[in-house]
């Protein structure tokens, strides 16, 4: 008696290609079902990644409430182009382009409105969120704070797109051509971005090396 081939897995009934590209990532994989109808799939998709789009955008935009508003454009997005998607690169490359592109439009459409001083109340409520890994003293949460700050605040007054490049390099650890699909240039531009952002962050930040 011949036997039964086996059977299917799942992720080979929503989609072939899921098992014919080699076990493709676990986020291609889920928004290869979101394609499919899958709702569950993309909830598991936004639990995943919406709290390093929030942190990636409110270090952009500086303000909670609309990194949050944001973030919820974000995967709006994501889940309208559910249709149109194929995994030719990594999920969270794609996730970081849109995310970007938001966050830099509301910058240029914003500016005229975002002072200094409103900008050092928002990095206050915002280190205040922040809650620490251990228990540290008092002395140590102070020097801690006013380091984040300084660093936070230098970074925000790199120009748009060297600090994009500073925290998707520094924060979300992306390489540099993840980087480059994001921003929409070159992986020879991105470093150069780079170079420019780490060498103004060096001069604002050299006191803190003393």
């Amino acid at each position: 008696m011949t036997p039964s081939p086996p059977q299917p897995s799942p992720a080979e009934r929503v989609h072939p290609n899921v098992v014919a590209a080699g076990n493709l990532e676990m986020d291609a994989q889920l928004m290869l079902r979101v394609r499919e109808g899958c709702l569950s799939s993309f909830a598991l998709l936004l639990e995943r990644h919406r709290s390093a789009v929030i942190h990636f955008l409110y270090r952009m935009v500086q303000n909670q409430a609309v990194a949050e508003e944001l973030a919820q454009e974000v995967f709006l997005r994501v889940y309208r182009s559910r249709q149109s998607y194929e995994p030719t690169a990594k999920f969270t490359t794609w996730l970081f382009r849109i995310a970007t592109h938001l966050a830099l439009n509301y910058l240029r459409d914003e500016r005229h409105e975002r002072g200094q001083e409103s900008l050092d109340s928002q990095l206050i409520e915002g280190l205040a969120r922040q809650v620490p890994d251990r228990l540290p003293t008092v002395e140590q949460c102070l020097i801690g704070d006013v380091r984040r700050r300084e660093i936070q605040n230098a970074i925000q007054q790199l120009p748009d797109k060297q600090r994009a490049a500073v925290l998707m390099h520094k924060y979300q650890e992306m390489e540099y051509s993840q980087i480059a699909a994001a921003l929409g240039c070159s992986e020879s531009a991105v470093k150069s971005l780079l170079f420019r952002a780490y060498e103004n962050l060096r001069t604002k930040l050299a006191h803190l090396a003393c």
